[in-house]
């Protein structure tokens, strides 16, 4: 179980350092907006978060997955790029909620499964895990709230060139799916081979 529960905090973690950049991107690029005092806000609590996983991962194991972190880092950074490129017609911040939206969702599930193994497992006593998940269920509300405002503004009609700008979207959807597979691939690590007997 130790293993599992290892490589299990290290995803997350690596993952965590995704959702802290895109959110700091959006506070920086909507100071005087609700969408960047909602990342600024949204910010602190997943930075909370951050700090409680990562000593739950030095109460279980080792440290940071250095490999993780870069892949994390670098995916964090090409999502940077796609959200400046996005600014004007709003599809970027639409898919960077619906990245957060999805990475909240996976740490409910986090919180849930650690809060039924605690228990039975010294290093994940007390910890408030009932607390969490519920934090972590208002976070995805108002996350989702957000992320269906954002639709209404990227895929608005926009006249002649409608077509061609849901062409670009269609490919910019492409990429990030891609980018977020090959990420997924990356954090990953190589399979291991069979033996045959």
């Amino acid at each position: 179980m130790s293993e599992a529960l290892s490589v299990s905090l290290q995803d997350h973690l690596a993952g965590s350092v995704h959702a802290v950049g895109l959110l700091e991107f959006m506070r920086d690029e909507h100071p005087d907006e609700a969408l960047g005092t909602f990342a600024a806000n949204l910010l602190g609590e997943i930075e909370a978060d951050r700090t409680i996983l990562r000593k739950l991962a030095e109460r279980v194991g080792p440290g940071s997955s250095g490999s993780k972190d870069v892949g994390a880092w670098f995916g964090e950074r090409l999502s940077r790029l796609k959200l400046h490129h996005h600014t004007a017609d709003g599809l970027g911040t639409f898919e960077a909620l619906e990245f957060l939206g999805m990475g909240i969702g996976g740490k409910l599930a986090l919180w849930r499964a650690l809060g039924a193994a605690a228990p039975a497992d010294s290093r994940l006593q007390g910890i408030d895990f009932e607390h969490l998940a519920a934090r972590a269920e208002l976070q995805q509300s108002q996350v989702e709230e957000r992320r269906l405002e954002a639709a209404q503004a990227a895929f608005r009609s926009s006249g002649p060139n409608r077509r061609t700008r849901l062409v670009s979207r269609w490919q910019s959807t492409s990429t990030f799916v891609l980018m977020a597979l090959a990420t997924a691939v990356f954090l990953a690590g190589p399979s291991k081979k069979v033996r045959r007997t």
